[in-house]
């Protein structure tokens, strides 16, 4: 695939699942639905093992992907959080928006995840997850 091909659909992609967590939210600008999935995202990344880490970023859009990865440092990890509370805290400072309310933007990006990401990695991703951030996930379903 040429280079220009592949530059525009990861763009394409990026865009759509930016608009999702954008109108799960009734959010309007994309920079926030950017920052709100990256927020998440990187939450969920440090929670999960390194190989399950791994394997959710290799099914990511290439931008996002960046963006999951950035600031990654794997060692130590998965950090040992068990509780919704420590989980949406770390979306809070991902987020660095008081604006955003983290529940409702984990809800939202967990929502996207479920639809572009294979039901057998999720399922991987969720069993890794303590139950009080499983039962938050099972409630975008």
């Amino acid at each position: 695939m040429p280079q220009q091909i592949l530059f525009q659909e990861t763009i394409r992609k990026t865009h759509a699942w930016i608009v999702e967590v954008m109108a799960a939210l009734g959010e309007s600008e994309p920079r926030r639905g950017f920052n709100i999935l990256r927020a998440v995202l990187q939450a969920l990344r440090d929670r999960l093992t390194v190989e399950e880490a791994a394997d959710l970023g290799a099914q990511l859009p290439m931008l996002v992907r960046g963006a999951y990865y950035e600031g990654f440092r794997p060692a130590g990890m998965p950090e040992r959080w068990r509780s919704e509370k420590e989980f949406l805290e770390r979306v809070s400072r991902n987020l660095k928006d008081p604006t955003v309310e983290p529940e409702a933007a984990a809800r939202a990006v967990f929502a996207v995840l479920s639809k572009h990401i294979t039901g057998g990695e999720i399922e991987q991703i969720r069993q890794e997850l303590p139950s009080p951030i499983r039962e938050l996930w099972r409630a975008t379903a």
